[in-house]
This record gives structure tokens, sequence and C-alpha cells, in this order.
């Protein structure tokens, strides 16, 4: 065999890394049920979605054709984000495993040169992501049969969805290769995909521009290209968000704005060359300099993170308590990713509210601002404090702590609320940033938008007019009273999954797809209750901090039969409240007590695993 080929064939197809990543996972049972949980999903959208348009009566090839459109949108929409869902999942290992510096150094050992060994970690794991892609395309192609989704639609849906994975695949290797947090970058690679998709899309609602002689029609903007989900909504509704016609502009102008779809695949494909090609020249530079010691420490002239000398901290009642409250307190990365955190959220909110009282942005789009805003913000503490808790035990058993903590007169229950007590106090100033976001609004709301219309008026059923403020200072109360309580509970579901698994990873996940799926079932099992009237329709609203939030900005869009002459119900919003934080509450303190009972069983179980 020539050498030029078989060095080709051992980049890819006979990687012994990607060989041996496919092999692997391929045995592994978490993984298949994952995979199957993947299409399961899709199969039963699309089967739900089908049988409610077959049940609503005779249906003919028009509206047949119609439905099939209708269920290929959703389906392709659900498939988009649960790639980006599963895809951090799959490449987990790659930026927890590979980033121990033990184990590049036995790497570059082998024959294997730097390209192989990066190709080998990038595509092994994306193998898993594009096979669940490809098998999807079965389910497509049956909606081909109703009509009305064009074969372009179908590879255009799959070229979204496989292009993001590969970004997200190649972003996670570099991360890998540059050995940048090992696993706490797992956490981060999650918040930096949540946060790049609330931020692009937030921007393009904002600058929209009508497109002339329409209604409901609007131009693509420079941020549909670098968003998978404007990019698919270019593809599935392009008579209502239309490519731009640049045909005056620059070639680059009109690949960008009247391409998109084309565009972000190929800046998707770009980019993760570039990563590719940036950490196969990063990996034996980073294996001189050891990666022991980061920039930020030979910067500030820090000690290692490994030092053994350090001046003496009072610890207060709880050490437990005090270690977790100050974990990372010696990382400037860790600080300034915090405080930042939190200046720019309160700056951004002051921003725009600034844009509306200056007269460059209307009442709508300042609701949709601020409620895009402050969603992001709980999603980011949410994960946060998931990350915190599902890492507080699991870390201390694999490096060995756990074992050493265990032979101190420490029990089990002050053990356990020193780790609650201590990460909430870490998380505190974060807790408070979407709470002090929408008091701004509310204090904005007060002083009438200095000048400025804050009001929209509604013509109830009645005939009847009222004046609906920016936001309801009643659903702010009730945010306050029940965001700290919420978030304690996700740090006692965190720690109670911390104490099971056996490594960090598997617990981070394991919390974040608990308390995703008790979120969202929580929010939309309250809408029907909130549509209807009386006062259980905003008692309903506080039963998630994201239904708050909608319900206070837009009452007129998720509490349409509740509004009346007076306030008297948002008024029950504070009694919702009040009883949804206790039942919060009262979750917490009955996981501390079941944790507390079953703690050392649970831990000689997994006693020497890691």
């Amino acid at each position: 065999m020539p050498a030029l080929f078989h060095w080709l064939l051992r980049l890819l197809p006979t990687n012994p890394i990607g060989l041996r990543v496919v092999r692997n996972g391929s045995c592994r049972s978490k993984q298949f049920f994952l995979r199957g949980a993947f299409l399961g999903v899709l199969i039963l959208m699309m089967l739900s979605m089908l049988l409610f348009s077959v049940s609503s009566g005779s249906l003919s090839l028009r509206e047949l054709a119609a439905s099939g459109a209708t269920i290929f949108t959703w389906v392709s929409v659900l498939e988009v984000l649960l790639v980006c869902l599963i895809t951090p999942i799959f490449m987990a290992g790659a930026i927890a495993h590979e980033s121990n510096p033990r184990t590049w150094d036995i790497l570059l050992t082998t024959p294997l040169s730097s390209i192989q060994i990066v190709l080998g970690n990038l595509f092994g794991r994306w193998f898993f992501v594009l096979a669940l892609l490809i098998s999807s395309l079965p389910l497509f192609m049956i909606l081909r049969f109703f009509g009305g989704v064009p074969g372009e639609s179908i590879f255009g849906a799959f070229a979204i969805a496989a292009s993001t994975s590969l970004l997200v695949a190649a972003v996670a290797v570099t991360l890998s290769v540059t050995r940048a947090g090992g696993k706490r970058s797992v956490f981060a690679f999650y918040c930096g995909i949540v946060a790049a998709l609330f931020i692009t899309y937030a921007i393009d609602r904002q600058i929209r521009v009508p497109v002339p002689g329409t209604v409901d029609s609007s131009w693509t903007t420079i941020m549909t290209p670098l968003n998978p989900f404007l990019a698919l909504e270019v593809l599935l509704a392009s008579k209502s968000y239309v490519p731009h016609d640049q045909m005056d502009s620059s070639w680059l102008t009109r690949l960008w704005l009247a391409k998109p779809v084309a565009t972000f695949v190929w800046l998707c494909i770009t980019t993760s060359t570039l990563l590719v090609v940036s950490s196969t020249l990063c990996v034996r530079i980073f294996a001189r300099n050891g990666g022991t010691e980061t920039t930020l420490r030979r910067l500030f002239g820090l000690a290692p993170s490994g030092a053994l000398e350090r001046e003496p901290r009072p610890v207060g009642r709880n050490a437990v308590a005090w270690r977790e409250s100050h974990r990372g307190q010696g990382n400037w990365s860790g600080i300034i990713a915090r405080w930042g955190f939190v200046a720019a959220t309160l700056l951004a909110t002051i921003m725009i509210l600034w844009l509306h009282a200056s007269g460059s942005m209307t009442l709508a789009n300042l609701r949709e601002s601020i409620g895009f805003l402050v969603l992001g913000e709980v999603c980011l503490v949410t994960l946060v404090a998931i990350n915190l808790s599902a890492t507080a035990v699991s870390k201390e058993r694999e490096d060995g702590s756990l074992d050493i903590i265990l032979t101190t007169p420490i029990q089990p229950g002050p053990y356990l609320a020193g780790k609650h007590r201590g990460v909430i106090r870490f998380l505190l100033p974060i807790m408070c940033v979407p709470i002090a976001s929408l008091v701004l609004v509310m204090l904005y709301t007060f002083m009438h938008g200095f000048g400025t219309p804050v009001d929209s008026t509604m013509t109830l059923a009645s005939g009847v007019t009222i004046d609906i403020p920016l936001i309801q200072w009643q659903a702010v109360v009730a945010f306050a009273l029940v965001f700290v309580p919420f978030t304690a509970f996700c740090v006692m579901i965190g720690l109670m999954w911390s104490i099971r698994s056996r490594g960090s990873i598997g617990s981070v996940i394991t919390g974040i797809l608990i308390i995703g799926g008790l979120i969202v079932t929580l929010s939309l099992c309250a809408v029907p209750v909130m549509n209807s009237s009386g006062i259980f329709a905003p008692m309903a609203a506080t039963i998630s901090p994201a239904n708050i939030i909608l319900t206070g900005l837009k009452p007129s869009e998720w509490l349409p039969n509740a509004l009346g002459e007076n306030t008297i119900s948002f008024i029950w919003l504070l009694v919702g409240g009040t009883l949804t934080a206790g039942c919060y509450a009262t979750g917490a303190v009955l996981l501390h007590r079941q944790m507390t009972r079953t703690f050392m069983m649970t831990v000689r179980q997994l006693a020497g695993t890691n």
C-alpha cells in the first residue's frame, strides 16, 4: 500500500483514537438509551401532530400537504434543539477526560501525528451525532408522501443540524487540546451555547426590517447566518423571513443576506477547519509548557494552583459551607466571570431602557428585549447552580478527598447542609441579577419612562379599555419570592445526583436533564390554567420563574381572561408566589432529610469508584 494512501487512511477511517471512541461508546448503555430517546422524541412528536391533524376531520390533499409542512417545520426545529443539547453530552468526554495532561502525554508518545490525534478525538465523538441525524432522515422522507415538503428543505435542515453539531464538536476538541479548565469547561461549554443562541436571536428580533408592501414579512439580518434557528427559519418560513435582495452590493453582502442558509453551513465548516488547524498546532506546544500554570497566574504573579503554603483563613462554624462559598477564590478567571456577568447584564438592562427612553425602541420591542434578557439570566443562573451542586460531592469522590472527610467526626446532616449553604452563598451575587433587572424595569415603569409612554391599552370583551403598564410590580415581587427557593431546590437536586453518581460529568448531565424537564413540564402544564379566568389563573402563573416573567411583561397574552378593570387579579400573583416559594422550600427540606438518611449507604455502595 502506498505510504500516502496509508497516511490518509490513518487520518479518519482507520484512526486508532476514533475507532477506540466509537467502539467504547457503542457498548455503553447510557449512550444507547440517549440515542433511542433522540429518535423516540422525534417519532412521538411527528405521530402526535399527525394524529391531531387527522382527528380534526377529513383532510383534502391540500390540507394534508399543509399538515405535512407544519409537522416538518416543528420536527426540524426540535431536531436542531436536541442537537444543541445532545452534542455537548457526547463531547463532554473530549473536554473532561482528554484534557488531563497525563492523557495527552501518553498520546504524544505514540507514532500518531498531531492531526491524527485531533481528528480522532473530533470525528470519533461526532460520529454518534452524525449517525443520529442520518437515522432521522427516513422520518422526514415519510412526510414527503403528504406533499408540501420539498427535498431541498429536508436536506437543508439536515445540513444545518450537521454543521451545527460539527462546530460544537470542534469547539469541544479545542477546549480539550488547550486544557482550558478540565471538567469545569463542560459547564462553560453549555453556558456558551445557550448565551450565543439567546444573544444572536434577540439581536435579530430587534434589528429586523419589514419588507415594503407586506404586513408580517421581514428581511434577513446580519445575525441570520450566525444562529441555526434563524437559518432554519429562512429555510422553512421564507415568505415571512425573506432573504434580503442586495443585487447592487458587494459579493459578501449578497452572500450573507441573500443566502443565509449556505452562509451558515460554510461558516460552521470554515470555523471548524480553523479550530482543527489551530488545535493541531497547539497540541505539542501545550505539551512543552506542561499545562500546569495558567496565563492569568503568570500575569498577576499568583502562586500555582498546587502550592503548599497559604495564609490561614477563618472558616466559621461549618467548614464545609465556608469551603463551598469560597470555591475558586484564587482563580482570577472565575472571579472575573462571576462579577463580569453581574456587571454586563445590569449594563445591558440599563442600555435597553435608555434606548426606549431616547425613542430608539418601541414599547413592544422593549417588552421582548427585557423578556429575552431576563429569561437568559434565569437559564444561566440555573445552569451554574446545577453545575456547582452536581459536582460538590462527586468531585471529592473522584480526587479521593471524600474518603478523608468521612474519617472526621462530621455527620451527614451538617455535611450536606454545609454543601447546600455554601453553594447558595457562592451563587448569591448572580442570583440577584435577574431580580435586580426586573426591579430596574419596575422603577422605570414607576418613573413613567422619564416622559416616554410605558403603558399600552387593551379593550376587554365587555368593551372597557384598560391600561397595561410595562411590567406588573406584583410579578416582580412574586419572582423575587419564588426564584431563591427555586434555586435552592435546584441545588438540592444537583446534590442528590452528585451523591449518587460516580463522576462529575454524569451528575451534571443528569441534573440538567431533570431540572430542564421539570421546568418545561411545569411551565407547559400551567398554560391551560393561565388561559382560564378566576383566581387560579394568576396563581398558576407563579409555578415557574419563566411564567412569572412572561406574565408580568405580557399579561394580555398570558392572562387574557383574568384581566379586569382593576388590579385585583394581579394580587393573586403574590399569593401564588408565596405558596410556590413554600412548596420549593419544602421540597428542598424533604430532599435534605432523605439524603441525610441514605447518605452513608449510598457512599459505601460507591466507595472506591471514580
